[in-house]
């Protein structure tokens, strides 16, 4: 039976976050006099992207509130004891350089575009609602999104299949009528093919293009050819080149 919806991930797949945190933490860092305290800047964004990765699993692990991961990358990359208030202030005067680098990776309108009258569109993040449901107003794309949900609120987080069986139930949809969309392969790829969704895994770096994918599972450099992998009914997007 055809794809008749796509569910996407958001950072790293929609909105360019990789780019937007190294050059606001680069801004942040710079701003509160804390560049002098590493080699070079690259050093100290390192820091910040293990520190980041490190509590994040602990939040999806359910050992922490989302709140709570914020408040601990803060006091693990300063190396100091802080107070919720302090740690809360820190991060927030961040997440205003952070915010100014926002953007959408460049091959997303055109597909959102391509596939609005084929398909219907929701998104499931491992992040939050507050979070994300600004990130996408602020983007300009929130109305693209009949379903928007996060980890936090579902409480349970990719690649769980209950995240993904959940957006399926959302959108009342069978998981063979879903498609899923994100950029790590294990948690979105794997994630979405072991609960039954066809699996679109977007690897933009290309980094491990040799790897061998299951049967069920895609993998694409760009967003263009996903409407080829859908089946849509359009000229957008060229066939795969990863198979």
């Amino acid at each position: 039976m055809s794809i008749r919806a796509v569910v996407w991930d958001v950072d790293d797949t929609l909105f360019d976050y990789t780019t937007a945190d190294r050059e606001g933490m680069r801004c942040h860092l710079a701003a509160e006099g804390l560049l002098d305290e590493y080699s070079t800047p690259e050093q100290a964004l390192v820091r910040w992207r293990e520190v980041t990765d490190q509590q994040w699993a602990r939040f999806a692990a359910g050992e922490t509130t989302f709140q709570g991961q914020r408040r601990d990358r803060v006091r693990v990359f300063l190396g100091r004891e802080m107070t919720d208030a302090e740690a809360d202030d820190w991060f927030r005067r961040y997440i205003g350089h952070y915010e100014a680098a926002w953007a959408l990776f460049p091959d997303v309108l055109p597909v959102l575009d391509a596939l609005a009258a084929s398909h219907r569109h929701a998104v499931l993040s491992n992040s939050s609602i507050e979070v994300q449901d600004r990130k996408l107003r602020v983007l300009g794309v929130h109305d693209r999104f009949e379903v928007i949900l996060c980890a936090a609120e579902l409480g349970v987080s990719k690649p769980a299949a209950a995240a993904f069986l959940a957006a399926c139930e959302a959108l009342s949809l069978p998981p063979h009528q879903v498609a899923y969309v994100g950029d790590h392969p294990e948690i979105d790829g794997q994630g979405a093919a072991d609960a039954g969704l066809l699996s679109v895994w977007i690897d933009r770096c290309g980094g491990t293009a040799t790897v061998e994918l299951p049967s069920g599972r895609h993998r694409i450099a760009t967003l263009a050819e996903l409407p080829a992998i859908l089946g849509a009914d359009t000229r957008f997007g060229a066939q795969s080149t990863f198979g």
